[in-house]
Order: structure tokens, then C-alpha cells, then sequence
């Protein structure tokens, strides 16, 4: 196999795995982080996450550039059985499909990714099977999510916040793949990526709390190839959202909902610290 075609096929590789994180991290907020439901499907998500990392890595080993737009996921959203049986349709098609895939490819780590995504694929779709036979009749027959109790602008100021944070850690994530030979660099970077991760959820819960799924769109990407320019857009970035997060930690609708104004809190202060990381490290290049 050629490698731009190699490249090709991880792409949609990462497309697929993209699309299974966002799949079960808003089904997750929606039934809650601390339900039993929603523990396991975050658990399942942070799975999706190491395999659309492993194959991001490839890429970005191989000179390519990762592509961040999810596939569809197909799924019946009729209520929680037909959800979670469409969950266990899609982890099993991925089961032959990466095999296949695993067969066409000479480079021994490769081909190893690619049967682990097989096996791991195969372990979700039991433990998606595992939920969906001890469902209650009750949960069967209903959905995720309960009633919208705050207002319509302020779950629309947390959905826009959400979509920026997601961008950025998009971005993050996109400079420590492309950047790996860069060390330490590009795995500082990961780590200010998988710290918004944690930005995106203190905002989702509360989308996902009031009955409505946190949207994720998928914005511009700067593909620089250049050190300097992906340290100076960090910095920008994270400087844009610290500057936005101060101003958001005083409206009066969020100083109403304590875990918010806590999360909000962490966040800041969390920001502030990636940005001097970040200036410093600039400062020194």
C-alpha cells in the first residue's frame, strides 16, 4: 500500500473513532457522570480516545495530515434500547473492518494498532450488549436526558463555549501529532490538549443536565508546520479563552449553579497556568 494511501485510510479511520468519542460523551452528560449508565459510557469514550490518539500518532509519523471532521454515527435515538443496539451494531462492524485493514499493511506497528482497535472494538460491543440486557423495562422504553430548567441563552452561551474549547484542544491535539519529533514539546502540548478535554465537560454537563445534547462542530484548522507558529496559536488560544472565562464567571445566570462557578474556577485558573507555559516556552525558543 502506498503511503498517501495509507494515510487515507487512517483518516477514516480517525473519522470513525472521532465519531464514537463525541457519540458517548454526550449520551454520557446527558444520563449523567455519576450514574452507573453514564460512568461507563465515559469510560468507553476515553477508550475511543487512545484509539483515535494511536492513529493520529501514525499519521502524523508518517507526514501526514490528520483530518478532524467525525463520520456519521448511525444510531436509533428512539429510546435506551434501541441507542445501545446500535451501539453494539457499530463496535461490531469495526471488529472485520480493522482486521481487513490490518492485513493490507506491511509495518508491524501499524498492523498491531490496527488489530488492537479489532479486539478493543470487540470489548465494547460486549459491554454495550452488557448494558443493554440489564436495562429496567423503564429505562428500555425511555431516553437520556431530563427537562430544561434554565434559560434557552445560557445553554446557548455554554454550547458556544463548548465549541470553542473543542477547537482548541482540536488544535492542541493536531501540533503534538504533526510535532513529534519535537519531544517534549509536542507532549506538553497533548497534555494542554487532554486538560481541555476536561474545559469541554464542566460546560457539557450542564447542556447535557437540562435534556439537551452538547453540540460539537468541528471548526478551521491551522495546519502549520512550523514550531513557532503552533506555540504562538496555543498561546493565542488558550489567552482568548482565559480572557473569555473571566468575563463569563460573572454573569449573573452562572453565578446562580455552584458546581459551574467551581468547574469555571479551575478552568481559569488552569488556562492561566497553560498560557504562562506556554509564553515561557516561546520565550525561550
Amino acid at each position: 500500500m502506498k503511503k498517501n494511501e495509507l494515510i487515507a485510510m487512517l483518516n477514516r479511520d480517525l473519522a470513525d473513532e472521532h465519531a464514537a468519542i463525541i457519540r458517548y460523551l454526550v449520551h454520557a452528560w446527558m444520563e449523567g457522570e455519576d450514574t452507573p449508565i453514564g460512568a461507563s459510557l465515559l469510560s468507553r469514550s476515553r477508550e475511543e480516545m487512545w484509539h483515535m490518539h494511536w492513529l493520529g500518532m501514525i499519521i502524523g509519523q508518517l507526514g501526514g495530515e490528520p483530518q478532524f471532521n467525525p463520520a456519521p454515527y448511525p444510531y436509533d435515538p428512539t429510546n435506551r434500547a434501541t441507542i445501545f443496539k446500535s451501539y453494539v451494531e457499530y463496535e461490531k462492524k469495526l471488529i472485520p473492518h480493522y482486521n481487513i485493514e490490518a492485513d493490507k499493511v506491511d509495518d508491524p506497528h501499524i498492523k498491531r494498532v490496527l488489530r488492537r482497535e479489532a479486539w478493543e472494538s470487540a470489548i465494547h460491543a460486549r459491554k454495550f450488549q452488557r448494558i443493554l440486557d440489564k436495562l429496567s423495562p423503564e429505562e428500555a422504553k425511555s431516553g437520556p436526558g431530563g427537562e430544561l430548567k434554565v434559560p434557552h441563552g445560557f445553554i446557548d452561551m455554554l454550547q458556544k463555549d463548548v465549541t470553542q474549547k473543542y477547537n482548541e484542544m482540536l488544535q492542541h491535539i493536531r501540533y503534538s501529532w504533526t510535532l513529534q519529533k519535537k519531544g517534549i514539546l509536542a507532549w506538553n502540548l497533548m497534555d494542554q490538549a487532554m486538560e481541555k478535554m476536561k474545559h469541554i465537560a464542566h460546560f457539557a454537563e450542564d447542556i447535557g443536565g437540562n435534556g439537551v445534547p452538547p453540540q460539537f462542530k468541528p471548526g478551521r484548522i491551522d495546519t502549520s508546520k512550523t514550531v513557532g507558529t503552533a506555540m504562538k496559536k496555543a498561546f493565542e488560544d488558550v489567552s482568548k479563552s482565559h480572557k473569555r472565562h473571566l468575563k463569563f464567571s460573572k454573569d449573573s445566570e452562572v453565578m446562580k449553579h455552584g458546581g459551574l462557578v467551581i468547574n469555571l474556577d479551575l478552568t481559569i485558573q488552569q488556562e492561566q497556568y497553560q498560557a504562562e507555559e506556554l509564553k515561557d516556552t516561546i520565550g525561550k525558543k
